[in-house]
């Protein structure tokens, strides 16, 4: 990974083999960024996407693999409660399959970039959103009352 912090936002470059939320997650270790927002695209070859069942509250997960175009990145970064940082993203990937093009996603576990990933990195300016569990569906929601 690579990357420039312009105006206070980051632009990250990934590269073959560099995680996508792994990097993100270490870029706002480095810069001491306790919460901001992110989005980006780029070329993977292997990622796992997740759905909520809310029935059973619990997250069914599939993997995906081959050539698969990153379409749309959009994931946070927030303080977990325990002095730690947790995500929440959203990933479409679209990949070919018997000759037509497939789409896929959900929320993202991981994702591992084949060709390049561009992300950029908007932190949260004057104050800091944490994560809280919501008692209704037993999943991490924002905190605002920070």
């Amino acid at each position: 990974m690579e990357y420039r912090i312009y105006n206070g936002v980051g632009y990250l470059r990934l590269d073959r083999g560099d995680l996508v939320i792994a990097s993100v997650l270490d870029f706002c270790r480095t810069e001491k960024i306790a919460s901001a927002v992110f989005s980006g695209l780029g070329g993977c070859d292997l990622a796992e996407i997740k759905t909520f069942d809310p029935e059973n509250k619990t997250y069914g997960s599939r993997t995906l693999s081959g050539m698969l175009e990153l379409v749309s990145l959009w994931g946070d970064v927030t303080g977990d409660g325990n002095g730690g940082l947790a995500q929440h993203t959203h990933a479409l990937f679209c990949s070919v399959e018997n000759g037509r093009h497939e789409t896929a996603g959900g929320h993202l576990g991981e994702a591992r970039v084949l060709v390049t990933a561009e992300i950029e990195v908007r932190p949260v300016v004057g104050g800091a959103i944490s994560r809280k569990t919501d008692p209704a569906w037993g999943t991490k929601i924002w905190d605002l009352g920070n």
